[in-house]
């Protein structure tokens, strides 16, 4: 929306720039501007549990990922928000649980090929939307740009909502630090889709053989059978391909000269991409390898044991780059200057959701303290492994399907071989790491499964657990977009230019504002009309030279539709 200058409209407009610029400075995280600013890189991978050398699994060489935990520190309590990745990914942009923010059905937005073509009706039912996180929320690299970090994504999002432009310098395949500006500290996603659940399908091109399936062991849960060693086996032969992704990345850093000035954090976005590990909410869904380096060797070789969370990682990079979080997310930071523990019922804790899976309903909800998880399953006369279209590309998944009614071979087996689920689940997960001995009934746990019962509970009240309210199209109605269901539009930039003299030129002055005070504001320049190249994060007014009068402005707040809107500075 173009506006004249300031001093010709102040009285009009002086009541909603106050009320916007305040909320704004209340929402801005403060910056440290004496912290040091270190590079920071994620090398993030797809649907891999801890099976790697660092956590004492030694089936395949893991080299790379053992140097980094050699010269870092080895979370051993690290949760995934969600077995499953968009749902998990909207937490770790956000820094807010999903089942607060709308983002807890497993691609809100997006339908499931597989489950399409099995069932060209399968979404009838289920609106498409996006999640909404309250105005305070951003996604964090925002705030890192705003502070001048380059930020990249190299190059999955998936975070159940259309990002605002601002999020990232650069967010493609070719995505890179390499890109900065000359000693600009950066911020740089690297993500790893090799041990992705579809790479163990059988049209998807082998990696070289790690390990042959007749020498995998097998979790105590799967039959014996040639698809389950196959599936296994490659999981492992997948993981050893990524180990050798993780040395690249490495060394990249190293020819660079800067491994030695930058961050290094590792992790996966949730667990193994096999039946019983993802969309489940067992430690083998949410136990996430996480490896932290850091460039002087700080507690290098440690394990860490505190509890960490997806919602906490945004926080933590925050916390890295001399930048105070807002105490308002759901996570908080466990790295960085202002690393603390939770003070309510979180510390100590990491919480999950079980949703909708593409098209198919599930419902469960748990806790873990690191060692004993409590579930509540909301859907209990589902079976453990519900009919997924996707998960069922697997040769594996009929054989499990087949223990169902069957009681199994072996009493490892039994959540397999039920036709449903106990209401509640309690496991010791450190005497039952494959978690199969249900222990919500032995009076020797009681005080523990009460505490944590509590826990969950207070965790679903204070989240108001937006996966309650169905159907789907209700939620739209009544949370997401009420009262019609239907996306608003962020509100238009107000763009007030003024002319000031500078030198023997003349620059003009931009102030730029937005109705919505959880609209993020990006804006790029031109010396005519085409706009080419990354978007500004607007963080207060700045100059534009004279002979760059093309101006384009969009505000997007989160879940709700952007608006674009462009100016020529100085008027006609």
């Amino acid at each position: 929306m173009r506006r004249l200058p300031c001093v010709a409209r102040i009285e009009s407009v002086c009541l909603m720039l106050a009320v916007v610029v305040s909320g704004l400075a209340t929402m801005a995280p403060a910056a440290d501007a004496q912290a040091p600013r270190p590079n920071i890189v994620w090398l993030t991978v797809e649907d891999m549990s801890p099976w790697i050398g660092p956590y004492g699994d030694g089936t395949v060489p893991t080299p790379n990922l053992d140097r980094l935990a050699r010269e870092g520190v080895v979370y051993d309590s690290a949760f995934a928000t969600s077995p499953v990745c968009a749902p998990a990914r909207s937490a770790l942009i956000t820094g807010m649980f999903a089942t607060r923010i709308g983002t807890m059905h497993m691609r809100n937005n997006a339908p499931s090929k597989a489950s399409l073509a099995r069932d060209p009706q399968a979404y009838a039912a289920i609106p498409g939307y996006e999640g909404l996180p309250p105005a305070f929320v951003r996604c964090f690299p925002e705030w890192l740009r705003a502070a001048g970090y380059y930020c990249t994504n190299n190059a999955k999002t998936d975070y159940q909502f259309k990002a605002p432009v601002t999020v990232w310098d650069e967010s493609s395949g070719k995505a890179h630090w390499k890109h900065r500006a000359a000693g600009q500290p950066f911020f740089a996603v690297f993500n790893h889709t090799g041990t992705h659940e579809s790479q163990a399908f059988p049209d998807s091109p082998r990696q070289p053989q790690a390990i042959a399936p007749d020498d995998v062991s097998l979790p105590p849960f799967y039959p014996d059978t040639p698809a389950v060693r196959d599936a296994v086996a490659r999981t492992y032969d997948n993981i050893a391909a990524m180990d050798r992704w993780v040395g690249e990345r490495l060394a990249e850093l190293d020819e660079a000269g800067l491994l030695d000035d930058t961050i290094v954090i590792f992790f996966s976005d949730h667990g193994v991409g096999l039946p019983r590990g993802k969309r489940s909410c067992f430690d083998t869904g949410l136990r996430v390898p996480l490896i932290v380096r850091y460039p002087d060797g700080r507690a290098a070789g440690s394990r860490e044991t505190r509890v960490v969370s997806f919602v906490d990682f945004g926080p933590s990079v925050l916390s890295l780059a001399g930048i105070e979080p807002d105490e308002r997310l759901d996570g908080v930071p466990f790295l960085g200057r202002c690393a603390r523990e939770a003070t309510d019922y979180r510390r100590g804790h990491a919480y999950a959701n079980a949703d909708r899976f593409d098209a198919v309903y599930d419902r469960s909800r748990t806790v873990s303290d690191g060692r004993y998880r409590y579930t509540r399953n909301l859907l209990p006369e589902l079976p453990y492994l519900i009919r997924n279209a996707y998960r069922e590309q697997l040769p594996l998944t009929a054989d499990l399907y087949a223990l169902e009614g069957t009681g199994g071979t072996r009493p490892e087996q039994w959540q397999l071989a039920a036709g449903r689920r106990p209401t509640e689940e309690f496991y010791d997960s450190a005497a039952d790491p494959w978690e199969v001995v249900n222990l919500i009934d032995d009076p020797a746990h009681a005080d523990r499964i009460a505490d944590l019962r509590r826990h969950l509970d207070d965790w679903m009240a204070a989240t108001g657990d937006l996966g309650l309210v169905l159907p789907e199209t209700t939620l739209v109605r009544e949370e997401i977009w009420p009262p019609d269901g239907i996306q608003p539009a962020t509100p238009a930039a107000e763009i007030d230019d003024r002319a000031v003299q500078q030198g023997d030129g003349m620059v003009f002055v931009v102030t730029l504002t937005c109705a919505d005070p959880g609209a993020s504001i990006g804006y790029r320049q031109s010396d005519r009309k085409k706009y080419v190249g990354p978007w500004t994060v607007y963080t207060g007014p700045f100059e534009v030279p004279a002979d760059r009068r093309f101006l384009e402005v969009q505000t997007h707040r989160i879940g709700h539709a952007a608006t674009t809107t462009g100016a020529f500075l100085g008027g006609e």
